[in-house]
């Protein structure tokens, strides 16, 4: 009793220190005046946050979040059915293809981003294969565009939407798809009826996984974006660093917690309604 509540108080102790504190002080930042001289001083404003409605940074959210979303939304459609393969695979072909999907992360991600920009280049390997194919005269322009962004973090995020998914999937019962088969229920209908149903959980897991981190990978929109781009990382990561602006560089970043946080909650609610739905659908059973 004593070694477990020596563990609870260490875990506490720590993330007081390193995640509320820090947390309280880029709130406390984000309500003081900007100064060039000390980056912030009093008196308390909220001009950092009303500072957000202005149309170029209103702008440059949307530009953010409907990159962010975009990725998602191709992650789920490469991941979905990746997903599902390798969950309906024996236990070692799985391991081994989960293993290799890993494999890059023992790379630094700048690194292999650099080497998607060496990729995309105009004398990269798909311009230099195009061309030696005959299909294009010119190299095209990937490079520095929102198809390079795009690309970017589609490759970084892919695994983790493929990981809660294929967590979901291995924990599906098949004898509710053999049910529905014996039904006469045809595969469209096995997957729209049951499949999915049961797969939402995964999938909003991994969009929320994707989704929130494609907004801050301010690195990817710099080399592969060329910072024509900008998530709202590169925003930030400018005002912090470029401007000096710390008070509005911390109301952005507290304007992104939000955002974390109704998505988490958003997550909780799902599924929430996912696990009564199921439970009476056992019932009516």
């Amino acid at each position: 009793m004593r070694f477990r509540q020596l563990v609870i108080t260490v875990t506490l102790a720590w993330l007081a220190l390193f995640v509320l504190a820090p947390h309280i002080l880029v709130l406390l930042t984000s309500l003081l005046s900007p100064d060039t001289q000390q980056l912030a001083s009093y008196p308390f404003t909220m001009q950092s946050y009303t500072r957000l409605w202005e149309p170029v940074y209103a702008s440059a959210f949307w530009q953010s979040f409907w990159l962010s979303l975009l990725t998602t939304v191709i992650c789920l459609l490469i991941g979905y059915p990746f997903a599902w393969t390798l969950a309906r695979l024996p236990k070692l072909p799985r391991a081994l293809l989960l293993f290799l999907m890993m494999v890059p992360f023992w790379t630094n991600s700048l690194i292999r981003t650099y080497a998607i920009k060496l990729i995309l280049g105009a004398k990269g390997l798909i311009n230099s294969t195009l061309l030696s194919l005959g299909l294009i005269d010119t190299p095209l322009q990937l490079l520095y565009t929102p198809f390079a962004v795009i690309f970017g973090l589609v490759y970084i995020l892919l695994p983790f939407m493929v990981l809660p998914l294929v967590t979901t999937f291995s924990k599906l019962d098949n004898r509710l798809l053999e049910a529905a088969r014996d039904l006469g229920a045809t595969p469209w209908q096995r997957f729209v009826q049951v499949i999915l149903p049961l797969s939402m959980p995964g999938v909003i897991a991994g969009s929320l996984i994707v989704f929130l981190p494609a907004m801050g990978m301010f690195y990817v929109s710099d080399l592969l974006g060329g910072a024509k781009n900008l998530l709202l990382g590169n925003i930030i990561k400018n005002q912090f660093l470029v401007v000096r602006d710390w008070p509005f560089g911390a109301a952005l970043s507290i304007t992104l917690i939000v955002l974390m946080g109704l998505l988490l909650w958003f997550y909780v609610q799902a599924n929430r309604r996912i696990n009564r739905q199921g439970g009476l659908d056992d019932n009516a059973l």
